[in-house]
């Protein structure tokens, strides 16, 4: 059980019960996470422009890519529920538990290409040391085949995902 008080359907607003309604015959329930949103119609709002912006949109990252960031950076968060639920996801695009349970132990050991490895470390990285880049990693990562707008992106998903485990940690979701 959450920290806060948290609004069941019945004490929803016409647009939160629609969001309600389109999670739950995705996931099977109505997470804390988006319950906790439900608080403030305009935060849930703004939350999901992002992830359609950032995650469910069609965008220069592929799919694998976003999940593996949003996995790896919600780790390190410490955002088990968003660790646990984006693993889900992850296998909706064919990530295998077990590439999963390799990757998380040990990010050397993935099977990625390296252009990615660098990328995903890079996202690690500035989930809490973003004021520590220097403009050397953005070359390498540029020389690596990115686009500025493809780092931007990366830099936006990692951003989002400090934003909602940090509120989802905060509120207590899932305890």
């Amino acid at each position: 059980m959450a920290f806060i008080s948290l609004p069941d359907m019945k004490d929803v607003d016409d647009y939160t019960r629609r969001v309600f309604i389109a999670n739950k015959a995705i996931t099977g329930e109505i997470s804390d996470t988006a319950r906790i949103l439900a608080i403030r119609q305009d935060i849930m709002k703004m939350t999901n422009v992002m992830i359609k912006t950032l995650l469910t949109s069609e965008t220069e990252l592929d799919y694998k890519t976003k999940e593996w960031i949003a996995i790896l950076v919600s780790l390190k968060n410490g955002c088990e529920i968003c660790v646990d639920e984006h693993k889900r996801i992850a296998k909706m695009f064919g990530i295998t538990e077990e590439a999963i349970d390799k990757t998380v132990a040990n990010l050397r050991s993935a099977d990625f290409p390296e252009n990615q490895r660098m990328l995903i470390q890079f996202c690690i990285k500035i989930a809490k040391d973003s004021y520590k880049v220097v403009h050397e990693e953005l070359d390498a990562l540029r020389e690596a085949g990115y686009a500025d707008s493809q780092l931007l992106e990366a830099a936006a998903i990692v951003g989002y995902f400090n934003y909602i485990n940090t509120i989802t940690n905060a509120m207590g979701a899932g305890r």
